[in-house]
């Protein structure tokens, strides 16, 4: 919690990335404070894409998990990639809550 806001840290695959923006306002609006991907490497961002820079945005994430209070999954029709099964194995290792957009933590 920073003050009486919870922050959330979402997670799921960059592909959907309109799922992401419509639960980012949904959350802030209900009175969290949320952090997202920096990038959408699935939906045109192209720059994750070169030497180096999925793996440095893959360990950012793992750190902005770490300032959050709980993930919120943005598991559209199920979907979860190993990327994002190994964010939330991280974060249940290091205590937080999980969260599912579509409440179903099994996963594809």
């Amino acid at each position: 919690m920073v003050g009486k806001y919870k922050v959330i840290t979402l997670c799921g695959s960059t592909r959907f990335k309109d799922a992401f923006m419509e639960a980012q306002k949904r959350l802030t609006l209900e009175g969290n404070i949320v952090i997202s991907v920096g990038l959408f490497g699935h939906s045109g961002d192209e720059e994750v894409w070169t030497e180096g820079t999925k793996e440095m945005l893959d360990d950012m994430h793992k750190r902005k998990i770490d300032m959050a209070d709980e993930i919120f999954v943005i598991n559209v029709g199920g979907y979860i990639g190993s990327s994002t099964r190994s964010e939330i194995e991280y974060a249940e290792a290091t205590g937080k809550v999980v969260r599912y957009l579509d409440g179903d933590s099994s996963g594809n």
